[in-house]
């Protein structure tokens, strides 16, 4: 008999050689029915795979993330064995489950793919998945397997099974396919019940621009075809919502070939609501207690390479700027932390001064692959919103929870109130990723769930997604169309303090190190940007907007009363222009809805002789005749009731 506990704490005795599904049985026929994949000991495992030892499982459902990588992943083998029916020659590579839906990187040698064949492939793979297919799961030893695939003249699997101890190879077979797999799969291919394939694109093999192009076949699957359809229905709306359709709509940013790929171009409009964004945080900062700081756009390889950033990143950086002088090169700055480590290193302090919050809206550069870049949310060049906090260990507690309700106000005073916690910790089976010893993480670690705790947030842990230097609180936000992102992220680092030789004179006359915090809620400004320009849709919060009211005068003799509005708008800090063009008004208003200014404010002669405005509300709404000063507590009760003082 062995030993199987189970999330919620029971432990079940079982003969050896039972399997995850003969357990979910166990329990009840339901949850049976529904379990599509299991871990075993933190390891993915088949739901008919025989247990051998004690150990932890846990079984996953469709609504379960990782019951959807296992459908996803699934789908992608037959994705693929439709791909080699309908395209025979073809070499497959890898297929994973990615966060929505799978890809399959495949040579197509003389074949071409385009849209007009995803419905051909889509029923293909329907009509493999309809024959209810178990997947096995079977070892090989390294000398059939490079075989198997000699045989099929697939240098590209051959090239992954060389890197492969013998004894850890395996293949899953299904129907009259087999690829190389690790395994994680659904009981049989007759649980996928609708299939797209959604796009196409090019991919470098391994990711490297020096090796062959391959095409890259984006798909997604659903265990019924309502799902689909609304999964389809939520891609339209993203399409509508796409930061780079609204970016140029807005005019908010452009790109130029000649500027660079991954270069953003900030338009009158964008840099005014970039620049709305800093104020915002710099007076909420400023009331923390943080002082701003200026860094160069450049630093010394060596600044890099003391703070541990070149090891780990050098790779991704632009090529280091050669001066006259022999041997000295200096990188574009991809961190600004170093720089800040230096700026306290500048002065002696004491347990007195501490702590020392230093603030910068920073310019970083990191080299993207041109694949990789997307809009605003992959470039080669953005701005952070970071700062660096130096504290003791006493004071840990406390900065890290001011930070906390910092980056709380900032998500909540732009609409993203509904997230999740995450505290992203080390990955204890691959502690070569980083950088210091285990006392330090450990007392990080801690550090962290400590003050998530007691500021009561709902929190998960996520082994292996820490930085390189320390652990890190990272808040995942769910934006309008039910999508998770990454934004805003604490972290908590004892390393770099050691690599700078940071130090503060404490109570007992002796040198102690001090604690760094980094911080960043925005992350960076160009991609929170992005991130909310499809959240809101373009319609940003009143207060945020480049432009809040358009006044658009009936005809060209209701200019001057129009310039006396304007006038009186800007007194009360109203951020209004003037449509003079000569158009029907309209005209004017279907414009100014695709712009989404907030407000129209039409005058005529009646408005003129009332000294009144007539309101209408994006989207249609009529406020009727309102005088100046009325309009104006209008828009301080909505900005008011959005954006509450920190």
């Amino acid at each position: 008999m062995i030993k199987i506990t189970l999330p919620d704490g029971a432990v079940k005795k079982v003969p050896e050689g039972t399997t995850p599904i003969d357990i979910a049985k166990s329990i009840s026929e339901g949850l049976a029915r529904n379990v599509i994949s299991a871990q075993f000991n933190n390891t993915v495992v088949e739901t008919v795979t025989p247990l051998t030892e004690d150990g932890t499982l846990t079984l996953y459902t469709w609504n379960d993330t990782e019951g959807k990588k296992a459908f996803w992943h699934s789908t992608s083998h037959v994705v693929a064995q439709a791909l080699e029916e309908l395209y025979p020659g073809i070499k497959l590579t890898i297929g994973p489950a990615i966060e929505n839906g799978f890809y399959y990187d495949v040579d197509f040698g003389e074949h071409a793919l385009s849209e007009k064949d995803f419905q051909k492939i889509e029923q293909k793979a329907l009509e493999i998945a309809r024959g209810k297919h178990d997947y096995n799961m079977r070892s090989v030893s390294k000398a059939d397997a490079l075989q198997y695939y000699k045989d099929q003249g697939n240098e590209y699997k051959i090239e992954l099974i060389e890197n492969l101890e013998d004894g850890t190879i395996t293949f899953c077979d299904h129907s009259t396919f087999t690829d190389l797999c690790r395994g994680g799969h659904i009981p049989n291919t007759g649980i996928i019940k609708a299939i797209k394939i959604l796009s196409v694109a090019g991919a470098y093999w391994r990711g490297n621009e020096n090796n062959k192009q391959l095409t890259r076949v984006y798909g997604i699957s659903f265990p019924k075809q309502k799902d689909l359809t609304e999964y389809l229905e939520l891609l339209e709306e993203a399409k509508k919502r796409d930061h780079r359709k609204l970016g140029k709509e807005l005019e908010l940013f452009t790109f130029s070939q000649k500027v660079g790929q991954g270069l953003p171009l900030w338009l009158p409009k964008g840099a005014a609501l970039r620049e709305r964004l800093e104020q915002f945080l710099k007076k909420a900062q400023k009331k923390a207690g943080y002082e701003m700081v200026v860094t160069p756009h450049i630093g010394q390889k060596e600044l890099y390479v003391t703070s541990g950033h070149y090891a780990k990143y050098g790779e991704d950086s632009f090529q280091p700027i050669r001066t006259p002088k022999e041997d000295e090169e200096f990188l574009l700055k991809p961190m600004n932390c170093p720089h800040h480590c230096e700026i306290y290193n500048s002065s002696p302090f004491s347990y007195k001064d501490l702590p020392k919050r230093y603030a910068e809206f920073g310019t970083v550069y990191r080299y993207e692959q041109s694949g990789e870049l997307h809009g605003l949310t992959r470039v080669r060049g953005f701005t952070q919103d970071d700062a660096h906090i130096f504290c003791t260990t006493e004071q840990l507690n406390d900065e890290f929870k001011n930070v906390i309700d910092l980056t709380l106000y900032v998500l909540n005073s732009l609409g993203f109130n509904n997230f999740t916690a995450q505290v992203s910790v080390r990955d204890l089976n691959n502690p070569e990723k980083y950088i210091g010893n285990t006392d330090d993480w450990e007392k990080a670690e801690q550090a962290i769930i400590n003050a998530a705790e007691e500021k009561g947030l709902n929190y998960v842990v996520e082994s292996g997604e820490a930085a390189f230097y320390g652990p890190k609180l990272d808040f995942m936000v769910k934006d309008a169309l039910g999508r998770n992102w990454q934004l805003g992220t604490i972290q908590v680092d004892y390393n770099l303090p050691k690599r700078f030789d940071l130090t503060y004179k404490g109570s007992d006359n002796e040198l102690h190190r001090p604690v760094m915090i980094h911080r960043a809620p925005f992350g960076s400004m160009e991609r929170f940007v992005a991130l909310l320009l499809e959240h809101t849709g373009g319609n940003f919060p009143l207060w945020l907007i480049p432009i809040q009211a358009i006044i658009l005068p009936v005809s060209e003799k209701h200019e001057k009363y129009a310039e006396k509005v304007l006038n009186s708008l800007e007194n009360h800090e109203i951020r209004a222009l003037i449509d003079k063009r000569n158009e029907t008004v309209g005209k004017k208003i279907r414009e100014t809805e695709l712009k989404k200014i907030p407000f129209m404010l039409i005058v005529g002669e009646q408005e003129e002789a009332s000294g009144t405005l007539s309101v209408r509300r994006h989207g249609g709404e009529d406020l009727g005749s309102l005088s100046i000063d009325a309009f104006s507590d209008l828009v301080t009760t909505e900005i008011n009731s959005t954006l509450k003082s920190f």
